[in-house]
């Protein structure tokens, strides 16, 4: 694990131990989204932030806690960003579009952020075990899967959401769907628009509309039943209309 903790800034030294960690993880982000989290050496890393080995390693004891150091950060930033944007929304299903509609907005502006996940994810499902995911997420993220969760019952209970729903499977269908489709989008970023002739803009807001159709509930139907047929009647000249 890193040999990082977040410390309190306050006093000089707390100060300089935060610029020092913040300098190693832009360095490294920056060299990850040129070159690739898994071609990327910790000597590159030290020669980005001109620091000495002995510095670097105070900090980081090799590349993956730096890279779960970066993972961390995110998350909690995400998390924060999460809960603002669901702020003012009224039904279940505002409050996930409204989720949907912060991811599209991390799509359009930050897709380096988006690369590296899509990094991180290959990583993790070939080296990491899922209790250390599992466990940074229980640590910092609120609007993580049992929040989502929440919001999926709540759209359920207050009618915004289909009733025939199950919680538990419409969550991770969503998630997958949803976060498989922005990872792609951004590591293919301009060779999808040239493949299919769309921004990948236009293409994430449109994935979430289909999801937004299908978690939707319909709309009441017609107590009095159909609306009723008007015969034809002739016209003026034998014409038929309505």
């Amino acid at each position: 694990m890193a040999t990082k903790a977040k410390v309190k800034v306050g006093n000089p030294y707390h100060q300089h131990r935060e610029r020092q960690r913040r300098r190693i993880l832009d360095a490294a982000k920056e060299i990850f989204d040129e070159r690739g989290i898994d071609r990327t050496t910790m000597a590159e890393i030290m020669a980005a932030t001109g620091l000495r080995a002995s510095t670097l390693y105070e900090y980081f004891s090799k590349k993956d806690d730096i890279v779960w150091a970066i993972f961390s950060d995110m998350i909690e930033e995400d998390s924060a960003r999460a809960k603002i944007a669901v702020e003012g929304a009224t039904t279940g299903l505002a409050k996930i579009m409204a989720l949907l509609e912060h991811m599209a907005d991390q799509l359009s502006n930050d897709s380096a952020k988006i690369r590296f996940m899509a990094q991180f994810d290959a990583m993790y499902a070939r080296d990491w075990p899922v209790e250390r995911l599992l466990t940074l997420e229980g640590q910092l993220n609120d609007i993580g899967f049992e929040g989502f969760k929440k919001l999926i019952r709540e759209g359920i209970d207050d009618g915004s959401l289909r009733r025939g729903l199950d919680p538990d499977l419409t969550l991770h269908a969503v998630i997958n769907a949803v976060i498989g489709a922005q990872r792609r989008l951004a590591s293919l970023g301009t060779k999808v628009e040239l493949e299919y002739g769309q921004s990948i803009d236009s293409l994430f807001k449109e994935m979430i509309r289909i999801v937004e159709f299908g978690l939707r509930a319909p709309a009441p139907s017609n107590k009095n039943g159909p609306a009723p047929r008007v015969k034809a009647r002739k016209g003026s000249k034998g014409k038929r209309t309505l």
